[in-house]
């Protein structure tokens, strides 16, 4: 009987990685061992911040039984909701499944908390692309503009910073300005990510301008990442999806908006009825995969940080730009490499789809996506449909050709799938190595 062959250089050459591209990328890792470390020290403490929540709000057996119907005295819910507030520092926290995506989260805490004449303000430039029809900068049906409320927005200075001249300028100018949106990740744009100390200092110029604006803080892929969260400098409200960190890979859909009690309950009134608000809303015997979810999405999260920084320092050797690039300290999981052409990012996609679990057959193409104003190419073999804490990848098809990865539910699998993307690159002729 033949010994069998053990070696990790026999079982990565079984996925088509080169022996060279491997050792390329162990010479990387060994560099990155402080950095990991101070990644896996986060983590540790991410961990016990959620799991002192768990205990604190007396997490039991029955919490995980979940409900039918209308759902009421929802026992595992409510504890769920509790441990949230806990988790964020908050009065209040809405998490549900019958939120349907960081999409629906941000539109829901958007439409309850402002009325017509209102006017909605970012002072970091324009959103992620799929609140353009939410909020009316594309024209969509529902969009706030269709509810009279307007939208005014202050990008950021080249560098990156905030124009605080124009933002002043902005909220002293317009009396009817009643919510602040603030995104934290750079969404398809290649500007730094903003750190949860940066937010603070920009939530306390406002207030200090308009007292009695409320600050929301788009909160997708950045939960975990630090030890302290938006709410904990200041911001009244942050939404995220349960599909990003804080569902730990394990949540199936849902949605999450944490904050002042005010801004929560009028969320909840709007997700189910005036009058109902978050007495409604049957668990379907989700809760488990929410509470162990949240209870694994630290150390999650940290395997999808590594999984970045890897990538980011790779590309880097090769001469592409990198955001954030290899030394930066991370506030998300993001990492955005720029090929300046198309078919480098169709083929990372490619790379990332072929190391997934589930359809590593499947080639990704791009294509007509709702809610985009181009061609966007997804790559993502995942166990939840569209979970971007899983290892994905997608980008639009147009200037400058940026390529978004993030995720990986393990640090194994996000080294995998970046090599997987080098080794296509150098397949297709795009790299030398």
């Amino acid at each position: 009987m033949n010994e069998l062959n053990l070696t990790t250089d026999k079982i990565y050459e079984e996925f088509g990685i080169s022996e060279k591209v491997h050792r390329f990328g162990e010479i990387i890792i060994e560099e990155l061992s402080e950095r990991f470390k101070k990644i896996d020290e986060t983590a540790e403490y991410n961990q016990l911040k959620v799991l002192k929540a768990m205990q604190d709000n007396k997490v039991s057996e029955a919490c995980l039984m979940g409900t039918t119907g209308y759902g009421y005295n929802d026992i595992g819910r409510e504890k769920l909701e509790a441990v949230y507030a806990s988790v964020f520092h908050t009065e209040d926290a809405l998490v549900r499944p019958q939120i349907t995506c960081g999409t629906h989260a941000l539109a829901l805490a958007l439409m309850s908390n402002l009325r017509p004449g209102d006017m909605l303000f970012s002072p970091v430039g324009k959103p992620y692309d799929t609140l353009e029809e939410v909020i009316g900068i594309r024209e969509s049906k529902g969009s706030l503009a269709e509810y009279g409320i307007t939208y005014s927005q202050v990008d950021l200075l080249p560098d990156g910073s905030f124009d605080y001249d124009n933002i002043k300028k902005v909220l002293n100018e317009n009396e009817n300005i009643k919510l602040v949106t603030i995104q934290r990740s750079k969404g398809y744009q290649t500007r730094p990510t903003l750190s949860v100390s940066r937010i603070g200092e920009l939530i306390a110029f406002i207030k200090e301008i308009k007292s009695d604006v409320i600050c929301m803080v788009d909160n997708c892929y950045g939960e975990f990442v630090e030890r302290i969260e938006p709410t904990d400098v200041g911001a009244d409200m942050v939404v995220g999806s349960l599909i990003k960190n804080p569902g730990g890979g394990l949540a199936p859909i849902g949605g999450y908006i944490a904050g002042k009690k005010e801004c929560v309950e009028n969320a909840a009134f709007r997700l189910t009825s005036p009058g109902l608000g978050k007495e409604v809303g049957a668990s379907l015997g989700i809760l488990p995969s929410f509470y162990q979810g949240l209870f694994l999405a630290p150390t999650v999260t940290a395997s999808a940080l590594k999984g970045a920084i890897f990538a980011a320092n790779i590309y880097e050797k090769f001469g592409f730009s990198v955001c954030p690039d290899s030394k930066e300290e991370r506030h998300d999981i993001i990492q955005a490499v720029t090929f300046g052409k198309p078919e480098g990012v169709i083929e990372f996609c490619k790379g990332v789809q072929a190391a997934a679990p589930v359809d590593s057959f499947v080639t990704p193409e791009p294509w007509d996506m709702p809610g985009y104003d181009s061609q966007v190419i997804m790559a993502a073999g995942a166990f939840v449909s569209g979970s971007s804490i899983e290892l994905s990848a997608d980008g639009p098809i147009k200037e400058p050709y940026s390529v978004f990865f993030q995720g990986g539910l393990t640090w194994p699998h996000a080294k995998i799938g970046i090599l997987k993307t080098l080794q296509n690159l150098v397949d297709a002729g795009l790299i030398l190595c």
